[in-house]
């Protein structure tokens, strides 16, 4: 499909899955050098980066842990500006490599969020992996290591990112037209 419809908006095509998978699998290989022998706990950020995540983590060939946090900040199209953590931290990361996934960093509130969260559980080190970056809407100065995909300040759908709750089962990216 090269369009779809989602509730009252349409979408178009914009990053199929074999790019998609291409880039993932760059972001494993880069992370299994950068990565190897420091056992390093993947934290998943909940609930777009979970298509994200599951592709990463087949990728990986190192030794390494996983977990997830589910934090929220969009309503609708658009971000409310406040974050609402919904499920923490339970790992201890006292002296840990941790990588913070994303599937999206957007004006970068949410990634601040978690990020001083971890930081204060005095963690070795804090890698960022996201998905997609849009560059032209991030206000933030946490560095992300590791970028799939750098896009415009467009709204999306699919591989995990939802629009209301619906596409986050599309294999594909979308972007919305209308």
């Amino acid at each position: 499909m090269d369009t779809i419809t989602i509730k009252d908006r349409s979408f178009r095509i914009s990053i199929p899955n074999t790019h998609i998978q291409d880039h993932v699998a760059r972001i494993a290989r880069q992370m299994n050098t950068d990565l190897d022998g420091k056992n390093p706990l993947f934290l998943s950020v909940l609930n777009g980066s979970f298509m994200f995540f599951a592709d990463l983590v087949r990728n990986l060939h190192i030794e390494c842990e996983v977990s997830f946090v589910k934090v929220a900040s969009y309503q609708g199209t658009g971000t409310s500006g406040v974050v609402k953590e919904l499920v923490g931290l339970n790992e201890d990361v006292s002296g840990r490599t941790v990588v913070l996934i994303d599937d999206i960093v957007d004006t970068g509130i949410t990634l601040e969020h978690v990020y001083n969260t971890i930081k204060s559980k005095q963690p070795a080190n804090i890698k960022v992996a996201a998905l997609l970056c849009k560059p032209g809407a991030y206000t933030k100065d946490i560095p992300i290591d590791y970028v799939a995909f750098k896009i415009s300040n467009d709204f999306i759908v699919g591989y995990g990112l939802d629009y209301d709750g619906m596409g986050r089962n599309l294999n594909d990216i979308y972007t919305v037209i209308d």
